[in-house]
């Protein structure tokens, strides 16, 4: 298990993240109501010796270029001992008024390295950083909207094989759930925003990956 005694836990990211939280920076009741909270919950339950400090400064909307106006404020400077991150989703689906991407894949990787690459040389306590995918609660793979999203999808991951960092796959935890019957519903409303069982599912992996039985 990756949290030792008075571990900060860092988890930033879009809307998904968000989900509510108090700001500047969402702690203890103010982590919002969605998987922050429940990793927090189900880690303090289980370990409550460790005494392990869940943080949040997810933004709803953000993009990775909107990440990086704020990592200074929001990372760097709360020098977490674990750093979370899920992004991508607002980048696949924002676009102007001309119908073109405002955030382009090419540029979504490029700022999400530097991004990592900044946090690795510049919080000089943090020992592991964990890559959350985005996803889309919907089953059919050849949706528009999957269609967007998978190559963001395939860059987390590409980023985190090529710089050894942890990474939650999200999107094949949701697909489990289709293969049972599941409406898509039932997990995200509106496909997007999870519901309480599709934020458990998110937190649930992300635990798991970490090496917390839950």
């Amino acid at each position: 298990m990756l949290f030792e005694k008075n571990t900060v836990l860092l988890m930033t990211g879009d809307s998904i993240t968000d989900f509510g939280r108090k700001h500047p920076v969402g702690e203890g009741d103010g982590l919002g109501s969605g998987y922050v909270n429940f990793v927090n919950v189900l880690l303090n339950t289980k370990f409550p010796m460790n005494k392990i400090r869940v943080l949040n400064t997810g933004v709803g909307g953000d993009t990775v270029r909107k990440l990086k106006a704020r990592w200074q404020t929001d990372v760097l400077d709360l020098s977490p001992d674990y750093l979370s991150i899920k992004i991508g989703a607002n980048d696949a689906w924002s676009k102007d008024e001309n119908n073109k991407k405002i955030v382009s894949i090419e540029e979504f990787e490029i700022i999400y390295r530097e991004l990592i690459r900044q946090a690795k040389e510049k919080i000089k306590n943090l020992k592991k950083i964990i890559l959350i995918t985005s996803f889309l609660s919907e089953a059919d793979k050849n949706d528009p909207m999957m269609i967007e999203l998978l190559p963001y999808i395939e860059v987390t991951k590409k980023i985190a094989a090529d710089t050894n960092i942890m990474l939650v796959d999200t999107q094949p935890e949701f697909d489990r759930y289709f293969a049972y019957g599941i409406e898509p519903a039932l997990l995200a409303p509106d496909r997007v925003h999870p519901s309480q069982v599709g934020s458990m599912i998110i937190a649930k992996a992300f635990l798991k990956v970490c090496g917390v039985d839950v």
